[in-house]
């Protein structure tokens, strides 16, 4: 919302200028009232009053006039008196002549207009000086309105601030629990997402050492056959050489015996001897070669049989650890997106005359967090503009930092009700 008031040194500024106007318009007055030339009164035409028995004789000494309005009433009203005549003694004054007493009188007309010239003066500067006072105390009462007015703007601008400062502060504290509430949340699932791949790990490494152990295992166990077979072999030969040699010694005791006349026997007997010999012989070898060829076939076929058990084995948990990224990205982005509708709502200004009306915006956002796109369904214009206004106004977004959490968070719908 623009805010329609003005700063308060600009405020400040305008009522200091309208007072300083003001001053100086009343001190321009009263320098031209006081430095003007007074309009000049009337010659004073000086006029006195004399009594007949006010006249001297001739040797009196004349009073001399002053030139004052104050001097000439005071000729006027103290009578000449001539102090070297005696007190008490009656003095006849000589008639005056109508030349004297025309000039007498045409003396107090000129007193009498110099006397309400200077009245007629002093009333007009008398008036003049009011009239400034006023002018004086109506400028001194604007001035200190004004300076009322701006200090009572001043003291609503500094609550307003106080109260826009004390919601923001209110607004900052809100966030700030609702930031560490999320936050330890998601510490916890951590945790708990941490604690299941430990155990994973765990047992896979006791499977993988029971399967060497195993193998191991029947490797003793094969080792050991063999030792018995050879063995066995060995004894069965030296049994056979020990037969043969007994056989060989009756045999040439019984030759000895019967000389000439089992020659032909004899040979015979070697030469049938001499061939099973040879034929036990190749009979061994080949049961020895069956025996080295099966055994040989089976590590083959056991050794095929663990790497294909291993192989798919890791394919398995390759395929676990996929779908538990899968869903753990799909986890962070769900969680982005809750914290982009909460920061939507924060920044959104519901119109007024939308109250009760509804509305769904679909959203989609770059890999950096800007406004791509913002498609709002709602029947009223208001609303939707505001809606519209407030997902551009929380942009940038801040995005997860997984690739596939980042792409599932890019787009995500939003439904408002204006309360």
């Amino acid at each position: 919302m623009k805010n329609i008031h003005e700063p308060l040194f600009k405020q400040n500024a305008i009522a200091l200028g309208f007072t300083f106007g003001v001053h100086a318009i009343a001190i321009v007055g009263l320098l031209f009232l006081g430095l003007s030339k007074p309009p000049e009164p009337p010659k004073k035409l000086t006029t006195v009053l004399v009594k007949p028995e006010d006249f001297q004789p001739p040797l009196a000494k004349e009073v001399e006039q002053e030139t004052t309005s104050e001097n000439q009433a005071n000729e006027i009203l103290s009578p000449i008196v001539d102090n070297t005549q005696p007190e008490n003694i009656p003095v006849t004054p000589p008639t005056p002549t109508p030349q004297q007493l025309a000039a007498e009188k045409g003396k107090q007309e000129q007193a009498q207009q110099a006397k309400l010239a200077e009245q007629k003066r002093k009333s007009e500067e008398a008036a003049q000086a009011k009239q400034v006072e006023q002018q004086r105390k109506a400028a001194e009462a604007l001035a200190a309105k004004q300076r009322s007015e701006a200090e009572a703007k001043a003291t609503a601008e500094a609550k307003r601030k106080t109260d826009l400062k004390a919601e923001a502060d209110a607004k900052a504290r809100q966030k700030a629990e609702q930031d560490a509430k999320l936050a330890q949340q998601k510490a916890a699932e951590n945790a708990k997402l941490k604690a299941q791949q430990d155990a994973k790990r765990k047992a896979d490494a006791e499977a993988k050492a029971k399967a060497n152990a195993d193998a191991k295992r029947k490797a003793e166990v094969d080792a050991k056959r063999k030792a018995e077979a050879d063995a066995k072999a060995k004894a069965e030969a030296e049994a056979k050489r020990k037969a043969d040699a007994e056989a060989k010694a009756k045999a040439n005791a019984d030759a000895k015996r019967k000389a000439d006349a089992d020659a032909k026997a004899k040979a015979d007997a070697d030469a049938k001897r001499k061939a099973d010999a040879k034929a036990k012989t190749e009979a061994d070898a080949k049961a020895k070669a069956e025996t080295d060829a099966k055994r040989k076939a089976d590590a083959e076929a056991k050794a095929k049989a663990d790497a294909e058990e291993a192989k798919a084995s890791a394919a398995k948990k390759a395929e676990q650890e996929a779908a538990q990224k899968k869903a753990e990205a799909k986890k962070i982005a769900s969680t982005a997106k809750r914290d982009f509708e909460n920061k939507i709502k924060r920044a959104w200004n519901i119109p007024l005359s939308s109250s009760g009306q509804k509305a769904t915006a679909r959203v989609t956002l770059n890999d950096s967090g800007a406004v791509m796109s913002v498609i709002v369904n709602s029947s009223d214009p208001d609303m939707k503009a505001s809606i519209e206004a407030a997902v551009r106004a929380a942009a940038p977004y801040p995005m997860p930092e997984d690739p596939d959490a980042r792409r599932e968070a890019r787009s995500f719908t939003s439904s408002f009700t204006a309360k």
